[in-house]
């Protein structure tokens, strides 16, 4: 099979990417699983310094998921292209910095410093982690702000800019239209769905903060809906993420119009599952009689 994918001008040997937040800064799934055989990575997501996050207690497990608060804690991008940007791009996948800021300008300098280096593919803007401010507001959920992010980041580097989006927003079209024409090359969707856990018993959060982000098997037919109206809407290469932990969801997100995947809450469980999910899918397509990814990509059919 031809397993290779093109996501915003870049080829990927498949269609799986690490979720940013649940792989740390790649290396440390070194022990588990063979790196060069993922399609890419998305580093922890990294601040111009180094970021403590929240306060614990900030993850909690759900019926079908996790919810999660930690809040961006990270190294900052200088002590990651020191210590791990070395060793990781010794793998042959694509590496995709995760960039942050607390400030709009914070984007632009991960972004900017991040430009030099060769081996870095893209740069993911986290405009959408509901675990930041305040009742999760992020730049996700104005058109304007995402707008005028993804803007000037695109002119402090030559890299390809992802524009990772909220699912909690009641406009993501017009936010990923916004994106689009900011000069975002492509759009990852969706971040974790704001979330809470109470105890009764302590009539207090199970959280450090009041809300956090739902991750896991419970969001996947949310996202597949992100997915499919963003992408039926707007031409512009659409990254799914969302409770995938098998092959078939991993088709099933290309089917309404994914190029590729990013895998997340599942590594945290079972680390090397992305490259289980990958020859799950591939097995499923063998037997269904395709020879490429791209067969299915956006081909469902509506009735």
């Amino acid at each position: 099979m031809d397993l290779k994918v093109k996501v915003a001008g870049i080829e990927l040997q498949n269609p799986i990417i690490l979720a940013s937040g649940t792989a740390g800064y790649g290396v440390e799934l070194e022990p588990f699983m063979d790196l060069s055989k993922l399609g890419g990575i998305s580093v922890k997501g990294l601040y111009p310094y180094p970021r403590e996050g929240n306060p614990t207690p900030r993850i909690w497990e759900a019926p079908c998921g996790i919810i999660n608060s930690i809040g961006l804690q990270g190294i900052g991008m200088e002590r990651f292209a020191e210590e791990y940007l070395p060793e990781l791009s010794k793998q042959k996948t694509a590496i995709f910095i995760n960039a942050c800021g607390e400030q709009d300008e914070e984007y632009f300098r991960v972004a900017e410093f991040f430009d030099p280096y060769e081996e870095v593919s893209a740069i993911e803007l986290n405009l959408s982690c509901p675990n930041v401010r305040e009742e999760g507001n992020c730049p996700a959920l104005w058109p304007d702000w995402s707008y005028k992010i993804v803007k000037w980041t695109k002119q402090s580097t030559r890299k390809p800019i992802i524009a990772k989006l909220s699912p909690n927003t009641s406009s993501m079209v017009e936010v990923a239209s916004a994106c689009k024409e900011a000069g975002a090359d492509a759009l990852s969707l969706v971040n974790t769905y704001l979330a809470m856990a109470v105890d009764f018993r302590t009539r207090r959060s199970r959280l450090s903060t009041l809300f956090g982000g739902l991750s896991g098997p419970a969001i996947k037919p949310l996202s597949l809906r992100a997915v499919y109206q963003v992408a039926s809407s707007l031409d512009i290469d659409v990254i799914g993420i969302g409770g995938i932990t098998r092959g078939e969801d991993l088709l099933e997100f290309l089917l309404v119009g994914a190029k590729a995947v990013q895998i997340g809450s599942i590594t945290l469980r079972e680390p090397a599952a992305a490259i289980r999910i990958l020859n799950e899918a591939v097995s499923l397509m063998k037997k269904e009689g395709y020879n490429s990814f791209k067969e299915i990509t956006g081909r469902l059919n509506i009735v």
